[in-house]
């Protein structure tokens, strides 16, 4: 495809997807309006596609500055990035199919932004801010971190006395643990089989194993 063609193609999914988050479309009118986040950066390292995107320009049109990569190389959507980074105020580092050392380049590029606020799926770019980055530290405002692997990292860090800022465990939030948790994982487990074999599911049998909730 080329550039055009991403940009288009990436510009309908988010428009799907907007139209189907009509929470987060509320809260974006409000932000238009009252532009609570001006002079604000955001630095994130989410999956980046389309329901991701809507977020993204959720925090843009409240003053936002934002800078987003990947954080899995795999999960990354090329025309949602391309037509993210088309947008005022946003800039998406976020590439599929990316080898280790240019996802590590991609989440340094995010934090060169400075920013004052992290939103992390997975803890790596808090990790990459504590690890090679702390003369940032003071200036960071808190985080927020998505999964239950990144919460765990970070109890770990705050254990042992590494942590050093304030992070908002997103996971736990009930909106998060009772339905995301719970049902959209088990959605996603069933679509990943779906995407992988490529057969009906009609008349299988399924034997589902496992530990229980995300």
């Amino acid at each position: 495809m080329t550039e055009k063609e991403l940009i288009e193609s990436g510009n309908m999914k988010m428009e799907w997807a907007r139209n189907h988050m009509p929470v987060l479309a509320i809260i974006r009118e409000k932000f238009e309006k009252e532009k609570p986040l001006k002079g604000l950066k955001v630095g994130m390292a989410l999956h980046v596609e389309a329901k991701t995107a809507v977020l993204v320009e959720t925090l843009a049109a409240g003053g936002a500055q934002v800078a987003i990569s990947g954080c899995n190389p795999l999960s990354t959507q090329d025309d949602v990035a391309a037509a993210l980074d088309t947008r005022e105020n946003i800039n998406c580092f976020a590439k599929y199919g990316c080898c280790t050392g240019e996802y590590y380049e991609a989440i340094d590029r995010v934090l060169d932004i400075e920013p004052d606020i992290t939103i992390d799926d997975g803890a790596d770019l808090i990790f990459k801010l504590h690890k090679e980055r702390q003369e940032m530290l003071p200036k960071i405002l808190g985080g927020c971190e998505e999964t239950t692997t990144g919460v765990h990292r970070l109890h770990a860090m705050e254990k042992d006395g590494a942590l050093k800022m304030p992070v908002i465990a997103v996971n736990d939030a009930m909106t998060k643990y009772l339905f995301d948790n719970r049902y959209g994982t088990g959605q996603s487990a069933w679509d990943g089989i779906n995407r992988t074999t490529n057969l009906l599911v009609a008349g299988k049998n399924v034997v589902v194993a496992g530990y229980g909730w995300c």
